[in-house]
């Protein structure tokens, strides 16, 4: 099971999203997302990999991906953007429940919580309108493309979102969580994760795959 340090990055400004990007460059290591579970049935694995820090009041999470398709046909948010090219990030600070941030590759997001699959509830949309979300692939839909793609993708998560949990601050936190690529309506339809999943068929909400990540 791979677990995390999440470094933190100290800033006393309000940074924009591109200066945010530049310091987890910087100062934090590429990790790859390269688990095929499921590989008899979805064989098909894209290149992942992620960086991510902290500044005590907001995640800071970048996602680099090379695949064969794209798809982004959700604007909505909290819309179906797991059947798009997709990136996604899962987190628990209780060991029980969990929020599930998925975002597709044009940055529309959708975030919910709760202890499972069948039982998530949605995060207000003002609330996830407060994540800084930037895709090299614009913010407009579009039909699959296929060929030879590399996007990115920067994400600037504030403690607000985490609207369950009483946190007014990452530093030192301990919790677990997991880090997927998915595309379920890509002509290739592929399941890749950070921890593995020992479950027959594709299923993302099983936190107790997640992987240790600490808060320094």
């Amino acid at each position: 099971m791979k677990n995390l340090i999440v470094k933190k990055i100290a800033t006393n400004n309000t940074l924009s999203i591109a200066e945010a990007a530049k310091l987890l460059e910087k100062y934090t290591s590429l990790e790859d997302i390269a688990t095929l579970n499921w590989k008899n049935t979805f064989p098909y694995r894209p290149k992942i990999q992620f960086r991510m820090a902290h500044t005590g009041n907001e995640i800071w999470l970048k996602f680099y991906v090379r695949e064969k398709n794209i798809l982004a046909e959700t604007t909505q948010i909290n819309g179906d953007v797991y059947k798009d090219s997709t990136v996604e990030f899962f987190i628990s600070f209780d060991n029980l429940n969990y929020y599930n941030f998925e975002f597709n590759c044009i940055g529309t997001p959708h975030i919910a919580y709760g202890l499972g699959r069948g039982q998530r509830t949605f995060i207000l949309p003002e609330t996830i309108r407060k994540i800084k979300i930037e895709s090299s692939l614009g913010t407009q839909p579009f039909k699959e493309k296929s060929g030879d793609f590399l996007w990115e993708m920067m994400i600037c998560i504030p403690i607000q979102c985490f609207a369950f949990d009483k946190i007014t601050s990452l530093d030192g936190l301990q919790a677990t969580a997991n880090f997927y690529k998915c595309g379920d309506a890509t002509s290739d339809p592929h399941f890749v994760t950070w921890n593995p999943i020992e479950t027959k068929n594709p299923d993302y909400h099983r936190p107790e795959y997640f992987g240790k990540i600490i808060f320094e």
